[in-house]
């Protein structure tokens, strides 16, 4: 699959800009915003590799770095979990306005606290997911032990965390003991999924019972026996993604249209609605999802592709069906088809074969390319067919498209 990674900045709302990476497969059925743990950066292995998984599963994955982490502006010494709460809003803010509100929510260790407390304020998301997360801010203290009495009586300390050296104020210590999840757990009103692991020695799985215990149905646990909190082992990463990608689409898939009467008249045919901003389209057929957009160029988004790529799209795949099917029938060996088709507008007196002669008219070019030992007849007789394809008559006929407004 071909995974596009984009640079990706925004504002936290307090004139410092973020530095954010998405992640996107071609056609996403929906948009994740990934939190990092404690210090951490967006880039941490775990985190990229879970994204990239979800990006195979057809999730798209947003991750930034917290104020003053990372490529991201600001001083760290400055925030503290409310901030981090801040920043994760002002991220799905920037996902509104300018791709899609993210459905997904995934928070790796203090990240995972961060989406459970910013969750409500998101009102698309569905879902939540959290990794080796604890049940309360307060619990990072641990980590500052050692520079606890310090940070009380100077104001601040340096600490050493994971190799690094980090500005830790008295006001980080104050916002962290003011905090309490369990009462917006209670009132999450979203599917939440916990993976945590019982040898877990940085956040204990016991953090994991909390919060099981206080949010509501529907609420799931996994798991992750013998990983480590930060997920070292690629392959726990990628267990995480493909666990998160199947329990999600049961949430993250379209909601049914309730109403029975539209639901009759869409049945068996498209349906279009605005994604995100300017001009992504989301296009639902039964249960499978595309996405339009126009390329940066016209002030789009590239986040799928264009109307007129569709149409070529649709040409396309109902001439290579044809052929197979037709070659099948005759049990000739064609072993592959492809299709290659350009777009364009040209002079209708460039067209010998046009009726009409003035002005410009709409061309589509196609390639037929036919892998098998087929003689030079079968070949002939397989381009002939391709005239034959369904989408091509109605290309090629009188087409009548009647509109109305929907109540």
């Amino acid at each position: 699959m071909d995974i596009k990674r984009d640079k990706f900045a925004f504002d936290n709302g307090r004139g410092e800009e973020l530095a954010a990476r998405l992640e996107r497969p071609p056609a996403p059925r929906a948009y994740a915003l990934f939190a990092h743990c404690f210090t951490c950066s967006k880039d941490i292995a775990a985190a990229s590799r879970i994204s990239r998984a979800l990006c195979r599963e057809g999730i798209a994955v947003l991750r930034f770095d917290f104020t003053g982490l990372g490529n991201s502006d600001g001083d760290f010494s400055n925030t503290n979990f409310s901030s981090n709460v801040q920043d994760l809003e002002a991220a799905a803010q920037a996902m509104r306005q300018r791709l899609q509100a993210p459905r997904l929510l995934i928070g790796h260790s203090l990240g995972g606290a961060a989406v459970l407390a910013a969750a409500g304020s998101v009102e698309e998301c569905r879902a939540v997911a959290t990794i080796g997360a604890p049940s309360d801010p307060q619990h990072v203290e641990h980590l500052l032990q050692s520079k606890l009495e310090e940070i009380e009586e100077e104001g601040s300390a340096t600490v050493v965390l994971a190799g690094r050296k980090f500005q830790i104020k008295k006001q980080f210590l104050r916002d962290i003991r003011s905090q309490t999840l369990s009462e917006k757990l209670s009132k999450l009103r979203k599917a939440l999924l916990i993976f945590h692991s019982p040898v877990d020695n940085i956040v204990a799985i016991g953090e994991a019972a909390k919060i099981f215990q206080a949010a509501k149905h529907p609420k799931s646990f996994v798991s992750l026996d013998d990983a480590d909190h930060l997920l070292s082992d690629a392959e726990d990463s990628r267990y995480v993604a493909r666990v998160l990608s199947a329990w999600a689409s049961r949430f993250l898939d379209p909601v049914k249209e309730e109403d029975d009467t539209q639901q009759d008249q869409t049945e068996g045919g498209v349906v279009v609605e605005e994604q995100g901003p300017k001009y992504a389209q989301a296009i639902r057929a039964r249960s499978h999802i595309l996405t339009a957009d126009e390329p940066r160029d016209m002030k789009g988004g590239d986040l799928g592709m264009t109307p007129y790529e569709l149409l070529q799209s649709a040409l396309g795949a109902c001439t290579a069906m044809t052929l197979r099917m037709y070659a099948d029938r005759k049990e000739w060996p064609l072993e592959k088809t492809r299709v290659e088709l350009r777009y364009d507008k040209i002079h209708a007196k460039d067209c010998e074969k046009c009726e009409t002669q003035e002005g410009k008219i709409d061309r589509i070019r196609r390639r037929i390319g036919l892998q098998g030992d087929l003689d030079s007849q079968q070949r002939q007789r397989l381009l002939e067919i391709a005239e034959k394809c369904p989408v091509h008559r109605t290309l090629t006929s009188e087409i009548h498209i009647e509109s109305e407004l929907a109540e």
